[in-house]
């Protein structure tokens, strides 16, 4: 199927980018999981590490339908695609201003391993026009986004980052795992290229591992040619997987949004819980924009406990919601982020960010609402008795 950006999302996650199976008409995607092809009378020389085997060709088209963009490319991570983006458009001497709420993975890439190369960086810890504004540089190249970001939900204004970066003649990127293609898509609000951990939304079971870029095809040429040096692609059988799994998305990400807002609405209204971050919430400072730029508020939110509640004791009494430390599958997760994604930052550095040790994360998945609230009712009756 030809893909176009006028079809519904449903339709574009099961059909964009369909690879056909010519022989014997199966209705899925046939897998082909040669890594070495011929080089003599074939149209297009194919090699795994140069991501053009055919089920990443396939699955790569349909990434990009779903993100509105010319192209796209996959990754065997997250991370991956994070590294490969940025170092695509960074060298030496150069400068990449980043929001300072971001993925703990990428905020260690940044500030443990971009001095190696020469490369300088700034955060900013306010998301306003000026802070963005302040933090350029004659020398910066890249300006970096991360909305809805980890774990805190605040919501960065996409627009005004993107006319920002037309301005001064910069790239702009973002991480766009936390709202998926389903509920947010950047390249329609002015941005250059989207990334995500595929590992997330799109693979949506929590068993694969996997990384997406999508932008123009002049910008996907740029991280190829980094990105077959550095060598993190996908191996065909996650590819074959990811293709399945995206098919659903966006059934399961609606779903995903309706009972996170209700979960955020029920938590922000509990006595043992201090505050929800949840941009779906008119108390969320960021709602108004949250309204203005997603179509749905995600199935992400995270809240503090009170201090009356250990909150590590609370995880071990949860019976249905899996502590775990990934995000996005069909089963509801929770985490502490202080222990886990964040763990690499000081205590003074988390604690300065709003990442408490009574802070979770949690990760709403598809299950019914009243199970999850019982749940949690019930593990925090238990925290009262030990």
């Amino acid at each position: 199927m030809k893909s176009t950006q006028k079809s519904g999302i449903n339709t574009l996650c099961t059909h964009a980018g369909e690879l056909t199976d010519t022989r014997f008409h199966g209705a899925v995607a046939p897998l082909y999981m040669a890594t070495s092809y011929a080089f003599e009378g074939v149209e297009e020389k194919r090699y795994p590490r140069y991501f053009n085997t055919p089920n990443q060709q396939a699955l790569s088209q349909k990434i990009a339908a779903l993100e509105h963009t010319e192209a796209a490319l996959l990754f065997g991570s997250g991370m991956a695609a994070v590294s490969t983006a940025l170092l695509a458009f960074l060298e030496k001497g150069d400068h990449v201003l980043l929001q300072k709420t971001l993925y703990g993975g990428t905020f260690n890439l940044v500030t443990e391993e971009f001095e190696k190369f020469g490369i300088d960086y700034s955060f900013t810890e306010e998301l306003t026009e000026k802070a963005f504004t302040d933090k350029i540089k004659a020398n910066t190249k890249v300006v970096y986004i991360e909305t809805p970001s980890n774990p805190l939900l605040t919501v960065t204004d996409i627009e005004m980052v993107a006319k920002l970066c037309k301005k001064h003649r910069l790239i702009s990127m973002i991480d766009n795992t936390f709202a998926s293609p389903v509920n947010q898509n950047p390249i329609n609000f002015g941005i250059d290229i989207v990334i995500h951990s595929a590992t997330k939304y799109m693979g949506g079971h929590s068993d694969i591992l996997a990384g997406a870029v999508a932008a123009s095809s002049e910008h996907i040429d740029r991280i190829f040619q980094k990105g077959k040096n550095l060598g993190g692609n996908l191996s065909e059988y996650t590819v074959w997987l990811l293709e399945r799994s995206i098919k659903t998305m966006g059934l399961r990400v609606k779903a995903q949004n309706r009972t996170a807002k209700k979960l955020a609405k029920y938590l922000s209204k509990h006595t043992q819980v201090k505050k929800v971050y949840y941009p779906g919430l008119k108390s969320h400072p960021d709602y108004e924009t949250a309204k203005n730029q997603m179509k749905g508020f995600g199935g992400m939110l995270s809240f503090e406990l009170t201090d009356t509640v250990n909150a590590r004791q609370f995880l071990k009494n949860l019976k249905l919601i899996k502590p775990s430390m990934s995000l996005a599958g069909v089963e509801s997760t929770i985490l502490l982020p202080s222990e886990t994604s964040h763990a690499l930052l000081s205590e003074e550095e988390r604690l300065k960010q709003g990442i408490s040790n009574n802070l979770l994360r949690f990760s709403v998945g598809i299950e019914e609402k009243l199970d999850l609230i019982a749940d949690i009712e019930q593990a925090l009756e238990a925290c009262k008795q030990n």
